[in-house]
């Protein structure tokens, strides 16, 4: 999973929160096909039906202010996104897409530079994004190897139980 290739299938501003991804006013279950039919339900009523399985969410500044609710997460990836990309994110929601096996990436220019459909070559490794529709790239801080390897295993949980696993069989 060190490059993948993917469709931008939405596009955010800035200051979407939390609130805005899974409001506690349509939530009556936490599971994530739930929560899927939900997400962005206020902002983009849509949205659950254009992000197809492996889309890309390009967003711009302070994606996922607001409470520190996982739902929010779980929600966007269980919609079928593959990777969201924003220009800055707030912390608690970056945190909690690679404890659930999602991917964030920062990266200044990006919502400006893309549009709906454009094509992304991502290199996790190497920090690159190429835009294949336009002929352009763009570079973030690579994510590191070893939360790339949560990302590889699923999360945060998938990857504890593999290592207790481990601890267990020596």
């Amino acid at each position: 999973m060190e490059v993948y290739r993917g469709k931008v299938l939405s596009k955010f501003g800035s200051h979407i929160s939390t609130d805005d991804m899974t409001s506690a006013k349509y939530i009556t279950s936490h599971e994530p096909a739930e929560v899927a039919k939900i997400c962005m339900r206020d902002i983009d009523p849509d949205f659950p039906k254009k992000m197809a399985p492996g889309g890309v969410l390009i967003a711009e500044k302070n994606f996922g202010c607001g409470s520190s609710r996982e739902t929010a997460a779980i929600a966007v990836k269980a919609a079928g996104t593959q990777v969201v990309i924003a220009e800055e994110f707030a912390r608690i929601f970056y945190r909690n897409s690679f404890n659930i096996g999602m991917p964030c990436i920062e990266c200044p220019g990006i919502h400006a530079a893309t549009d709906l459909g454009d094509e992304l070559e991502i290199d996790y490794a190497a920090g690159t994004i190429k835009n294949l529709t336009k002929g352009t790239e763009f570079h973030f801080v690579p994510i590191p190897e070893a939360l790339f390897h949560q990302l590889e295993v699923g999360g945060l949980v998938p990857l504890i139980k593999d290592r207790l696993k481990e601890r267990n069989n020596k």
